[in-house]
């Protein structure tokens, strides 16, 4: 057998796999993730492969090492040298409110607390140096900086992304005299204007680094040790880098699992021949909605991750805490709320039969009938009484009777995945109607027509491998490796030869590359935001603005007669991705843990009534009505359309259809959900 790319994707309940050979045929696996150490996970992944580790050629690794220890706030213990005057800016932040309305939000505290900052005597400003930093003042700063015994010392200096050389000199003297301590520089990691963004992201790199570095050396001294080759790692941004790299900017790792799932959700919309679509991947802990546009996820220059500014690209996803996990609970004034706890692994869902005795939204899902698998991929048993146990317990403090509380709780939970789906499409300019939802993860598929009715959406495609559509992303990804630089000048001062000398040194910092694209970041001239747009060697500043304005046009509704402004130019050099063959009953082999099965398992043959008189089927083999009134996708070969209301099972996830919906088979495998009139 030809050698395979293995994506494994540890998310809060189940870690995922999916292995490609390199015949692009596709197989999948899906075990229970081990919070207390993500390493376990993907070493009880790669043993229910059951493949020899020298059949596989990578292993691609997603994970939230990066995002727990921002959510959890176990990173290192960090100092922070900055400019005299300036060590407070991460206090000061943009000065806005965590809540515009809520007087009694705040922001979460940063990463480095008052007393462990250290002022420096220097001040660069935009016209040159104003205050040198001779040796001595540097090796004040540093003594000062390791009195504070750190982990790492970030260095954050006014300016420096126009001029290092006192971050160097800082840098070189704690070197000399703590050669153990590492040392992070903002004009490394984001060399960009806004001092705030640039701290914060140099901070974040700092405090994770460690962890991160551990975490991965531990995972791939596990994977060596069993002959697996060495590990790649997933970035925010969609592409992957060996672990080792990848160690090095971990503050690149904070969308890791996330941007696996939209890089997937990408290779399927274009083989279903969809341009632009929105993303859904419901897990257990969570859901992340993401944007497809042109066929390639939406990459945006930085955002927030756990209340920390980290202003380096990531693939766009908005993240609730809305997934199968997630708890029903009732609040002081009686009302239902759904989340932002969860089940998680351990104990899971009530219906899992592993401890949980609080109602879940998969267990809401088992009480209205939409979930109806006696196993589940993974190896887990499915506990009907258990979850109804846990759901009237909650529906006697909600005072309701079960079956309209569980739809509560369903409803909650899409209301909540709808707001994050309108602001990463709306907000943009993007208009949802015009787009399809791609729904994928253990719960999309079960939430995807609700969510597509609330914003007004008609098609959906749940695509092949839907519940591991993460890991093949992972499986699928392609080398890539950033580079960032600022420029700081007017559009129509840029000449093609200005730009061309700006690509080609982009592109040398970056490395070699198969794919090679570049984009700017632009505003028009006294604007405090910028929008980012494709730029590429030859192009002169004028085509620059053109793109800026029709950009700016189509997010905003209206251009300015003023100069454009580009502050900072991006390149992305990628490696060929790994191809994928997804053929119904040919290329996908779906298969389960060791101890588990196939969701649904054989089904019957077509005859016979189902639960809902108002579904019809039309085709061929597809498997058949499983003894629970439900259609089972075994992965044959099908051509077959199901229409109203009808829960189908599907290899790794469970598909409801939904009144006025119809589903048909895709010869890829998957199925495109149609919305009726």
């Amino acid at each position: 057998m030809s050698a395979r790319s293995v994506g494994v994707d540890v998310g809060g309940t189940f870690t995922d796999l999916v292995a490609i050979d390199g015949d692009g045929r596709v197989e999948s696996r899906k075990v229970l993730s081990t919070p207390a150490d993500q390493s376990g996970g993907v070493m009880a992944a790669l043993e229910a492969l059951g493949a020899h580790p020298e059949e596989v050629e990578r292993v691609v690794h997603g994970t939230t090492v990066a995002t727990n220890a921002l959510l959890e706030r176990t990173g290192a213990r960090v100092v922070l040298c900055a400019t005299e005057g300036a060590t407070d800016v991460l206090d000061l932040r943009r000065q806005e409110r965590a809540s515009l309305y809520d007087l009694t939000m705040h922001h979460p505290e940063p990463l480095v607390p008052p007393e462990r900052r250290v002022a420096v005597a220097e001040r660069i400003a935009p016209e040159g140096v104003l205050r040198a930093l001779d040796s001595a003042g540097a090796e004040a700063a540093a003594r000062a900086a390791l009195a504070m015994e750190p982990e790492v010392v970030a260095v954050s200096l006014l300016h420096a992304y126009l001029d290092a050389r006192h971050e160097r000199a800082l840098a070189d003297a704690i070197a000399r005299l703590a050669p153990d301590v590492d040392v992070v520089r903002s004009s490394d990691v984001l060399p960009e204007i806004r001092e705030y963004e640039r701290t914060a992201t140099t901070v974040a790199e700092a405090y994770l680094r460690p962890g991160v570095s551990r975490y991965l050396e531990r995972l791939e001294e596990r994977l060596v040790e069993r002959g697996w080759p060495p590990l790649a790692v997933m970035t925010s941004s969609g592409g992957m880098r060996a672990a080792r790299e990848a160690a090095k900017s971990a503050a690149a790792l904070a969308l890791s699992g996330p941007a696996g799932g939209v890089v997937g959700a990408a290779h399927v919309a274009r083989l279903a021949g969809i341009g632009d679509a929105l993303t859904m991947d419901i897990g257990g802990t969570s859901a992340d909605a993401g944007v497809i546009v042109d066929g390639e996820p939406l990459v945006e220059p930085g955002g927030a991750v756990a209340g920390v500014p980290i202003a380096l690209p990531r693939v766009l996803v908005e993240t609730v805490s809305a997934g199968g996990g997630s708890l029903g609970w009732v609040d002081d004034g009686g009302a239902l709320r759904v989340g932002p706890r969860s089940a998680g692994a351990r104990p899971g869902p009530a219906a899992f039969g592993l401890g949980g005795v609080e109602a879940t939204v998969t267990d809401a899902h088992v009480v209205l009938g939409n979930v109806r698998a006696s196993r589940l991929s993974g190896g887990v048993e499915l506990r009907e009484e258990l979850a109804r146990a846990a759901v009237e317990r909650l529906a006697s403090r909600a005072g309701a009777p079960p079956e309209r509380v569980a739809a509560a709780m369903i409803r909650a939970a899409d209301a909540a995945m709808a707001r994050a789906l309108r602001r990463v499409s709306v907000e943009r300019g993007i208009d949802p109607r015009r787009c399809a939802l791609i729904a994928f993860g253990g719960g999309g598929p079960l939430h995807a027509c609700a969510l597509a009715e609330q914003l007004g959406m008609r098609t959906v495609l749940v695509p092949p491998l839907a519940g591991v559509l993460s890991a093949l992303g992972l499986a699928l990804a392609a080398e890539r490796r950033e580079s960032l630089a600022s420029v700081m000048r007017l559009a129509h001062e840029l000449e093609a030869e200005d730009i061309r000398a700006l690509c080609d040194a982009l592109a040398r910092r970056a490395g070699a590359g198969v794919e090679r694209r570049w984009w700017v970041r632009a505003r028009y001239a006294g604007q405090g935001h910028e929008l980012e747009v494709s730029m590429e060697p030859g192009v002169g500043g004028a085509t620059v603005s053109e793109r800026f304005a029709a950009a700016h046009h189509a997010r905003y509704g209206f251009t300015l007669e003023r100069a454009v402004e580009v502050i900072a130019a991006r390149h992305a050099a990628s490696g060929g991705a790994r191809p994928a063959r997804l053929v119904r009953g040919g290329g996908v082999v779906a298969g389960a843990a060791p101890g588990g099965s196939i969701s649904g398992g054989p089904g019957r043959s077509p005859r016979g009534a189902t639960d809902d008189a108002s579904a019809s089927v039309a085709g061929g083999d597809h498997g058949g009505w499983g003894d629970r009134g439900m259609l089972v996708d075994t992965g044959a070969p099908l051509d077959v359309t199901v229409r109203g209301r009808n829960v189908v099972a599907l290899p790794d996830a469970t598909m409801l259809v939904a009144e006025g919906w119809s589903a048909r088979s895709l010869p890829m495998g998957g199925w495109l959900l149609e919305r009726a009139g």
